[in-house]
């Protein structure tokens, strides 16, 4: 894959460098402050691609006809995937032990071919792998298929899908697959799958004359392809951190979600590669794409890098769902699933959080984490199962229709371990992360004005520097310590009551990513002086873990089928 195609499927299936908003922490902190903003969330190990997941459906209207086509059912089973499961090794599991159901359904429309060859569907998901033919196709195209959706036989629809396609060189197609927290009901159950449209983007580049020494926010008009004006500010982030917050306004004639703007950073002709903990989408409060990119100031060197804005912009879409009417399938699955009921604490003597159930299938094992308080955050940031000695790394997942005081940890299961009921299962959280509510102590902002001023103060024992300034009409506060083990200041505002001002932030901070420094902009700020409050504050312990066994079961365990 070339490197312009990688460039537009970012938004898609993005490597280490992209994150998205944390459900957790975004519906605390939207919980503290009274109000809501609709976010993404995609929380991944960070050498799993990203996959992009749209909540929201773009409605079309036009005419669609389709041919189904039948063809060999050996196929199904026995393409070559390539590295398109990387981080899927249960799927892959599946398919070398023939568990995947062949499907071999096709709709051509204008000379693009969706075909559906394999279904793997067990009691934690539903996979189908897909391949896509398009033609011939321009190096800084790519094709791609929008809002995949499974409705069962009584009309009820799934939730929290998402895709992931590839480019095959070889045989000159796009390989995928779609992944569904659905699972048939029964045994076999009858079920249509919907795709909302199939979609030509291509990237697209504009020049954006940047100077990253500069600390004031700069503006600059786009007029192209409905992107009206992009507004970026540079903050320094530590020592060698730089992050670039952006905002770009859109006309409404353009779908915002399909265009994946971004900085991207040329030094000698070459992309630069950006640091980790970038997010992307979340909306400003006009509706305007805002974004927070982070590098490292030695490899943006001023005078020596240029900066553009790359985006996708879309060619043409089919417009009309495309259908498939399917028999699902888990009975191959069944041997190999184990269900378990657990009602363990997380933590010895707290209840706050209860281990609620495993589920072990061959493609996956789930772990289920019920917290006492809806919107509480898991302590713990990262997950491991110790499986008869052979140790799996676990990725913590949300979705839109789950229950807001409901976790799931996911882990892939590999080939070369066997699982029954007797196998030694433990489960292992690190690096506890701990919220901090109960400081209600202001911290008093004098002399307020364009010059920056800080003033140091302890909190939970950990020194916190405050960096206040105004930039034009708007008070700009940073907050940062020193002391790794302070995790940061979540969201401030100025005053009490129904008179209190909150503050935006400015960065997106997540639990556990060692960054503890944070801005809030108060928009319109006229005073000279402000008492400013925190909603909460984070405390980080790289070195703790809990243990808890899973397998042989506890006595208030217990098991299904």
């Amino acid at each position: 894959m070339n490197n312009v195609e990688k460039a537009l499927k970012r938004k898609l299936n993005e490597d280490s460098a992209l994150a998205y908003p944390n459900f957790d922490e975004m519906w605390n902190r939207m919980e503290q402050a009274g109000h809501t903003v609709p976010t993404l969330t995609d929380v991944s190990d960070s050498f799993t691609p990203h996959r992009h997941r749209n909540w929201r459906k773009v409605a079309i209207a036009a005419s669609l006809s389709a041919l189904l086509v039948a063809v060999p059912v050996y196929a199904a089973i026995h393409y070559n995937w390539g590295n398109l499961l990387y981080g899927r090794s249960g799927i892959e599991t599946a398919l070398a032990q023939n568990l995947g159901q062949p499907l071999e359904q096709s709709v051509t429309k204008d000379g693009i071919k969706l075909t559906l060859h394999t279904a793997i569907v067990d009691e934690n998901r539903t996979v189908i792998l897909y391949s896509l033919e398009v033609g011939k196709r321009a190096d800084n195209d790519f094709w791609n298929v929008k809002g995949v959706s499974f409705k069962n036989a009584a009309g009820k629809s799934s939730a929290g899908e998402y895709s992931f396609q590839q480019w095959d060189e070889k045989n000159q197609r796009y390989n995928g697959y779609f992944e569904s927290d659905w699972t048939p009901q029964q045994e076999t159950e009858n079920v249509r799958l919907t795709v909302d449209h199939m979609e030509l983007t291509s990237v697209q580049e504009l020049d954006l004359p940047l100077d990253i020494t500069s600390p004031q926010k700069q503006t600059f008009k786009l007029d192209r392809n409905g992107l009206q004006d992009m507004k970026i500010q540079v903050f320094e982030q530590g020592k060698d951190k730089l992050m670039l917050s952006s905002a770009i306004t859109f006309d409404s004639s353009i779908p915002k979600e399909w265009d994946n703007p971004q900085i991207i950073a040329y030094k000698d002709g070459k992309p630069v590669k950006p640091q980790s903990g970038g997010t992307f989408g979340t909306p400003g409060e006009n509706g305007e794409y805002t974004a927070q990119q982070y590098f490292t100031k030695g490899d943006i060197p001023k005078g020596q890098t240029s900066f553009k804005l790359q985006y996708a912009q879309t060619e043409k879409s089919t417009h009309e769902p495309l259908n498939f009417d399917l028999q699902l399938s888990k009975k191959k699955m069944e041997s190999g699933t184990i269900k378990s009921v657990l009602n363990t604490p997380l933590e010895n003597g707290n209840p706050n959080f209860m281990l609620e159930q495993m589920i072990v299938t061959p493609t996956q094992i789930r772990v289920t984490i019920r917290s006492e308080k809806k919107f509480a955050m898991l302590p713990y940031q990262k997950y491991f199962l110790s499986v008869n000695g052979t140790t799996l790394e676990g990725n913590r997942w949300s979705s839109p229709d789950q229950d807001h005081d409901l976790n799931t940890i996911r882990f892939e299961r590999p080939a070369n371990i066997v699982i029954n009921r007797d196998t030694p299962i433990t489960f292992t959280g690190k690096y506890k992360v701990t919220t901090h509510s109960d400081d209600k102590t202001p911290q008093h902002l004098t002399d307020i004005s364009e010059q920056k001023q800080t003033l140091t103060t302890q909190i939970g024992g950990y020194p916190v520097k405050w960096t206040y300034y105004k930039q034009g009409s708007d008070l700009f506060v940073e907050t940062e310590s020193e002391d790794a083990h302070f995790g940061g200041i979540n969201q401030t505002h100025i005053g009490l009551g129904k008179e209190r001002m909150i503050g935006k932030p400015i960065t997106a901070n997540f639990a556990g990513d060692g960054n503890n420094k944070a801005v809030d902009v108060y928009k319109n700020f006229k005073e000279k002086e402000a008492s400013i409050y925190m909603f909460y504050y984070t405390t980080d312990d790289p070195k703790a873990e809990t243990t808890v066994p899973l397998q042989p079961l506890t006595n208030n365990s217990k098991t299904s089928k």
